[in-house]
Order: structure tokens, then C-alpha cells, then sequence
């Protein structure tokens, strides 16, 4: 399998520096004690790695060090589109979820909070629910969301959740039970596409609580 890194940063080597392929990197690692290298992905990524002591990158959590991983050629966002997101309480075991328009963040629909509920169920109700809105409109822009389940439980057309039933939240489950039906017996042509996080930060349907 090819690797995906194509430069290589040696913090510590006999010749520190960034190298354009792996077998560079090799020349100034191999034999050389305690060698300190890492590859990336982008020359952007590897120059601000380098920039930095080896101890405090790899001190870093996997959220900072992401910011060092970027993958150049990611495209920008595709407007207009729709962004949509769920959140969970873990407090009070509430869920609701939102679309927002991807470019100005402006709320077009809003659900919940639900009881019982679980973000997963969320972000799949929350892209039926941009559909069939959209569908409504004849519009075919593209939906963002940052679930792949979520995505994949709309290609199945079922909700493939643990969720177990309650009182509470029997709602949730007329819900699911209406937006597959919906998926079942509709046809759409928007794209159902993912929000990369690490490239463009938070999704703009995100609520914000982390």
C-alpha cells in the first residue's frame, strides 16, 4: 500500500531536516541512535512540525496534532449546501438535531431536544429530514454531515441503532420509522457528502458544546 506521507521530518538524525521521500528519510535514521522522524502528508504540515521540538509534537493530542496532517488536496466546501448536525445531553439523555445553511450558518430547521435519544439517530434525522425539505423545494444542493454512519444508514434506508424503546421516547422511534418509510418511497439526487472537521473545523450546524 502507498503511503499517504510524502515528506519526512528528522528532529533527530545526521542530518536534521525535511525529505521528500521515505528513503531519504532512511539515510539520515538508519543506524543513528534514538533517530527522531515523522512523516506527513503536505510540506505545510511537515515545515510547522519542524518547527517545533519532537517532544512537544508528540506531546500532543490527537485533535492538535491533526492540524499537522491536513491533506492539502482536500476541496473546499461545495455552496450552496446544507449542513446539518445532532447533539447529545449526557446530563438529561436529550438529543436534538439541526440543519443550517453550510455557508452562512443561518438555521433553517430545528428539532428536539428528544428524550431517550442518541446522536446517531439524530444525525440520520437530520439528513432525511434536509431531504426531504430540499426534495420539497426541487432543490439538488448538497447535505454535509460529519457522521459517516449517519450517511450509511440513509444509503441502507434503516436506522440501524441499539436505541431500546422507552416511554419517553417512543416519538424518536415514529420518527425513524417515518423517515425510512420516507427513504423507501422517494428519490433524491443531492449529495450526501463529509464534513472534514480536521481540514475546515467544526461543521456549521455544529451546537456548540464540546
Amino acid at each position: 500500500m502507498k503511503s499517504k506521507n510524502s515528506y519526512y521530518v528528522v528532529w533527530a538524525g545526521y542530518n536534521p531536516g525535511i525529505y521528500g521521500s521515505w528513503e531519504e528519510c532512511q539515510q539520515q535514521i538508519k543506524g543513528f541512535p534514538n533517530a527522531k522522524y515523522k512523516g506527513f502528508p503536505t510540506k505545510a504540515g511537515a515545515e510547522k512540525a519542524f518547527s517545533i521540538s519532537y517532544e512537544k509534537y508528540m506531546a500532543m493530542n490527537p485533535a492538535q496534532e491533526a492540524i499537522f496532517q491536513i491533506d492539502e488536496n482536500v476541496p473546499s466546501p461545495v455552496y450552496p449546501s446544507l449542513a446539518v448536525d445532532a447533539a447529545w445531553n449526557t446530563a438529561t439523555l436529550e438529543m436534538e438535531y439541526r440543519g443550517v445553511d453550510a455557508k452562512t450558518g443561518k438555521e433553517i430547521f430545528h428539532q428536539g431536544p428528544f428524550p431517550d435519544g442518541t446522536n446517531n439517530v439524530g444525525e440520520f434525522l437530520a439528513i432525511v429530514h434536509a431531504l426531504a425539505l430540499l426534495n420539497q423545494k426541487g432543490s439538488t444542493i448538497p447535505i454535509y454531515t460529519d457522521s459517516m454512519n449517519a450517511i450509511a444508514w440513509v444509503r441502507a434506508k434503516t436506522a440501524r441503532t441499539k436505541l431500546e424503546k422507552t416511554p419517553r421516547n417512543q416519538i424518536l422511534f415514529d420518527l425513524i420509522q417515518r423517515a425510512e418509510k420516507w427513504l423507501r418511497t422517494n428519490q433524491w439526487s443531492n449529495p450526501l457528502l463529509k464534513w472534514e472537521t480536521h481540514v475546515w473545523g467544526e461543521i456549521p450546524a455544529d451546537f456548540g458544546r464540546k
